[in-house]
């Protein structure tokens, strides 16, 4: 049994196509055919069912798959040891990033691929949820997003600056005079709000549940970069957290007048996971930028 042959059998398992498998792994489909044949011999038992209409694990792929899983990234894990030990910073650096992450995370990455140009950076921008699934896949290794409301067992979270849900207006906007915005005030706005699902969404929402009150929503999107240009052309209101405004001309962000208003910008990893040194040098230079320096010093 090899390495390889587990990976394609994984790789099957989660397409269930022979044909979208190969694509994957660039190889032929008669290539990962026999592979997979190769694999049933050695392991004495059948593990698709295929037909011309589908393919289906067997009882026994179904046992084999979660050990397969395993074992691929236990080889992984061994081969980012060895790359470490030998005090090389190569490799590729697979980053979760959440939308209202990305102002802040520019410097960072611009420094981090001048000190190491070895390290392939993959940068994955999706709501919270999505990430969190990468992450448990480890398809990232790292996720920058805000403190979950609740718990996640398998995830720990270490905290990066303290922030807040803002309203998030026009430089010369009626509202930016306002020292602080209240959920009342917003109900004569039409509002540019982020998507559904995505973190200051789900904030915002919850607390407007407590209150009750209708909101004028004009248009939603996930596309925060895009978001911030409408609001500084028009007389449209968002709601994000404040350090998505980070570097942005012509806007400005106001707090929300609600209890609590606390959002914790957090680097979220795999609980008991083995932490590339990549990894720990770029949150190390992205803790110390002058984005995280300037949010910190806030709330000093």
């Amino acid at each position: 049994m090899e390495l390889r042959q587990l990976n394609y059998f994984v790789k099957v398992a989660e397409t269930l196509n022979f044909s979208e498998a190969s694509r994957i792994l660039c190889i032929t489909q008669s290539t990962l055919s026999q592979q997979i044949k190769q694999l049933e011999q050695e392991m004495g038992a059948r593990l698709f069912i295929r037909n011309s209409h589908c393919v289906e694990l067997t009882e026994s792929g179904i046992e084999l798959l979660p050990y397969a899983r395993k074992t691929i990234q236990d080889s992984q894990i061994c081969f980012e040891k060895m790359n470490d030990l030998r005090e090389l910073l190569t490799g590729t650096l697979n980053i979760g990033v959440t939308y209202s992450f990305s102002p802040i995370l520019t410097e960072t990455l611009l420094d981090f691929m001048k000190i190491y140009p070895g390290v392939k950076l993959n940068i994955f921008y999706k709501p919270v949820l999505e990430l969190m699934s990468m992450l448990r896949g480890r398809e990232v290794d790292f996720v920058l997003a805000f403190k979950p409301s609740q718990g996640l067992e398998d995830i720990e979270s270490h905290s990066l600056f303290q922030n807040y849900l803002a309203a998030i207006v026009r430089s010369d906007h009626q509202l930016a005079s306002k020292a602080k915005v209240s959920l009342d005030d917003l109900r004569n706005y039409d509002l540019a709000l982020p998507s559904r699902g995505l973190q200051a969404r789900s904030y915002f929402d919850a607390v407007n549940a407590l209150r009750g009150f209708k909101m004028r929503i004009r248009i939603e999107l996930n596309e925060v970069n895009i978001l911030l240009k409408l609001i500084g052309c028009s007389d449209l209101v968002s709601i994000l957290a404040e350090a998505t405004t980070h570097n942005v001309k012509g806007i400005k962000a106001i707090p929300l007048d609600i209890e609590p208003n606390e959002m914790i910008g957090c680097v979220h990893t795999l609980r008991d996971s083995y932490h590339k040194r990549s990894m720990c040098e770029f949150v190390r230079m992205l803790s110390e930028s002058a984005a995280i320096r300037e949010r910190v010093n806030a709330w000093l």
